[in-house]
């Protein structure tokens, strides 16, 4: 007997885990008017997505503060009605600039699963204000960097504050989105951010320990009538560009009027064909930089539009740190005869990209840069495919083939440098609950002459549970591989990294949770008789409070073995310095202490100091961020980085300081000034980008982007520019 019913009490569990929360979408012939007001009768008959659950500070009970979300569409849009309820009206609005940060700030999400893959989603918000953001989802929602907010889609929302709630209205066009033709269901979730109670909440149940966004937890919206299929119009976004810029170096001057412009192209419902003649990128806001202490070269995300919609189909392919074989900021850059990076003009280029069906992606681009017979520089043609195919609950296979290649005969071409191709396969491995995550892929490169060996191989597996996280990540680059439109940090490498992780959550009203890591990671070389040239073993130990502020400790044992390949290696970045002797291994031990304060709150702040050995000598670092909001108008922050490199005679010490501070003034929905100013004395440079924005149409904008730059060792001018960009989205 009680057997039987222990047999009976799983599969009611079982059953009950696998119920899907779910609403319908009722279709209606109505046209609403979107004004945040929910006075439409037909709102009083929709069905609702409710009763939400507490993401933060539990996950195991309802949410204190309710939200009630309806969804009603007739042939052309997606109409959304929002109530969102709290204690009060001190609501916390960070700024009133389209793409706001969610984190910070009282808010509503909403994702919408399309082709119900469990990889890819769109992302629509909006705050008590009526301010809107939008982003693309991909490979899952498993981290950041697959969290996209620089695509942008036209569509309307507005919102209603009332005493201890707010409304929203959203009119979605059915063309915003890509789906198949008679679908009758697409997966749904919604996040809010209520910062008044410090509660998190999500409509479909999310365990703490997966991203809040993670595409594994979503219930279903079901359409009361199937989807048809649409004619998404034609979009045409010409630019015009007046330039005023000196180099102070050369002492040249140039004023120039640019023309240009990108056209969007929908390819039935599921597939978008993107076209630029000529683009320019000078309205794009400015990369942050960052202090250099490493032999390597650090990537920086990307963030022109052109390259945006879809990009995980071409940018995550193999390993995002050692061996990722596309890169698409690597287009538009090159070095000149100096071995300086510069600006490589684009020409034009083609990108189609999406869902050929529901098991199948593709992506195809082919980008053709100007030469510069100046520098040495070819003109090239970039071209990659990569075909996907959902296999399981949300895992893939993907392929990809990369093309750099220069069509004529240039004198200072090297026979090895014609082309560069690479092949590869991927398997992606993501479950059903995201417990188990993978990648599996092997990569070979060409070049003239040269078709052996050239391989980059790479498997990582992890878990992620509740109580204990475990991955390790093993990658293999050949000596001989290479990937021009790649980010290969180096090669002839074989490299471990293998982390473990303790999770405790106490019962407490202070503590959240408290993780204790161990992440060692070991680099071998294969051409020197896979001898260990680097490791670094880190024991770690963070704890989150209940009122979203977080602390932590770390201690790391650092060896390092400098190759004859790192005879010029100076800590310190000093062009004329002593380097540091190679063939010899270096051990060095640090410890780090941060912590980081509530980011809502009207004054934010974070710092983390690293103490130890440095090589042969020692180092000290300090990073502080500071954030003061003057909602909804003003955010004023402040990065700040200071390393003290000290090393015995006659190898350079220096303090190098990395100042950064940001303005962000937005006079209303449609006009914003940002301000940034970065000093770094490790790249002797003194920045200020200055861009005002004024949105005069739906993703229509005016823009005058001010540059300058100074030395700062002696200070002097260094190049200055300005720029008057004007852009119109014209759909036909």
């Amino acid at each position: 007997m009680t057997k039987t019913f222990s047999i009976l009490l799983l599969l009611v569990s079982i059953s009950a885990f696998s119920q899907t929360k779910s609403f319908q979408v009722k279709y209606v012939t109505d046209v609403l008017k979107v004004d945040g007001i929910l006075d439409e009768a037909v709102w009083e008959t929709a069905d609702s997505a409710k009763d939400f659950q507490q993401y933060f500070p539990s996950d195991s009970i309802l949410a204190e503060q309710p939200t009630d979300i309806k969804m009603i569409y007739n042939n052309t849009t997606l109409y959304i009605g929002i109530t969102v309820k709290s204690v009060g009206d001190d609501w916390v609005i960070s700024s009133l600039q389209r793409d706001f940060r969610a984190g910070s700030s009282d808010n509503i999400s909403l994702l919408f699963d399309t082709f119900n893959d469990g990889t890819n989603a769109f992302l629509f918000g909006i705050n008590p204000l009526g301010v809107r953001r939008e982003a693309l989802i991909s490979s899952g929602g498993q981290d950041l960097r697959g969290f996209t907010t620089s695509w942008d889609v036209k569509w309307k929302g507005e919102s209603q504050l009332y005493e201890g709630y707010y409304t929203a209205e959203l009119a979605i066009p059915l063309t915003s989105f890509k789906f198949k033709e008679g679908e009758t269901k697409w997966r749904f979730q919604s996040y809010r951010f209520d910062q008044q109670t410090n509660e998190r909440s999500v409509w479909y149940k999310v365990p703490q320990n997966q991203l809040i966004f993670n595409l594994a937890f979503m219930g279903d919206m079901i359409f009361e009538k199937p989807l048809g299929r649409f004619r998404t119009p034609l979009a045409l976004i010409p630019y015009v560009n007046a330039i005023a810029e000196k180099d102070f170096e050369t002492d040249q001057s140039l004023t120039n009027l640019k023309v240009g412009g990108d056209a969007k192209v929908a390819i039935g419902n599921g597939m978008n064909l993107d076209v630029t003649i000529n683009p320019d990128f000078s309205n794009v806001e400015v990369d942050d930089i960052i202090t250099n202490l490493t032999r390597f070269e650090i990537g920086l995300p990307e963030r022109r539009q052109f390259f945006i919609d879809n990009s995980d189909l071409f940018g995550s392919f193999g390993g995002g740190r050692d061996a990722n074989p596309f890169f698409s900021r690597r287009i538009g850059i090159a070095s000149d005869t100096a071995g300086n990076s510069i600006e490589n003009r684009i020409l034009g280029g083609v990108r189609l990209s999406g869902k050929l069906n529901e098991d199948w992606r593709l992506g195809f681009l082919s980008i053709q840069t100007d030469e510069d017979l100046e520098n040495n520089i070819a003109s090239n043609n970039n071209t990659m495919l990569a075909i996907q195919k959902k296999v399981f609950a949300r895992s893939n296979f993907g392929m990809f083939f990369i093309n750099r290649q220069s069509f004529e005969d240039y004198d200072f071409i090297e026979r090895e440098d014609e082309y560069n191709r690479v092949v590869g396969i991927d398997y992606n491995l993501a479950s059903a609950d995201n417990r188990w995550l993978g990648k599996f892929y092997t990569h070979k490169s060409f070049q003239p002459d040269d078709d052996v060996g050239n391989l980059s191989l790479g498997a990582f597996v992890g878990r992620n549970s509740r109580f204990f996280n475990f991955f390790t990540d093993w990658v293999y680059v050949d000596d001989d591989f290479e990937s021009d439109l790649g980010f290969i940090r180096r090669t002839d490498i074989v490299k471990s990294a293998t982390s473990a992780e303790a999770v405790f959550w106490p019962k407490s009203d202070k503590i959240n949770n408290i993780g204790i890591e161990f992440f060692p990671i070991i680099t071998w070389r294969p051409k020197l008789d896979y001898q260990k040239t680097d490791h670094a073993i880190n024991a770690s130990a963070r704890m989150e409070l209940q009122n979203q502020s977080e602390f932590g400790m770390g201690f790391t044992n650092t060896f390092t073995f400098l190759t004859a390949e790192d005879d010029d290696f100076v800590p310190a970045g000093d062009d004329d310095g002593v380097p540091l002797p190679n063939l010899q291994g270096y051990h060095y031990n640090s410890v780090n202490f941060f912590y980081q304060s509530n980011r809502a709150q009207v004054f934010s702040y974070s710092g983390e100091s690293t103490i130890g050995r440095f090589f042969n000598g020692n180092l000290f670092s300090l990073e502080a961020q500071m954030a003061l909001r003057i909602q909804p108008k003003a955010l004023i922050s402040l990065q700040l980085n200071y390393d003290r490199i000290s090393l015995p005679d006659p190898y350079p010490s220096a303090g190098l300081w990395l100042v950064s501070p940001r303005v962000e003034l937005t006079f209303s929905k449609s006009i914003f000034w940002t301000t940034l100013f970065q000093y770094s004395n490790q790249r002797d440079n003194l920045g200020i980008n200055s861009r005002l924005q004024w949105r005069f149409a739906p993703l229509s904008d005016l823009f005058i982007v001010y540059n300058d730059n100074y030395f700062v060792n002696q200070f002097s001018p260094r190049f200055r520019s300005i720029n008057l960009k004007l852009t119109y989205w014209l759909n036909i």
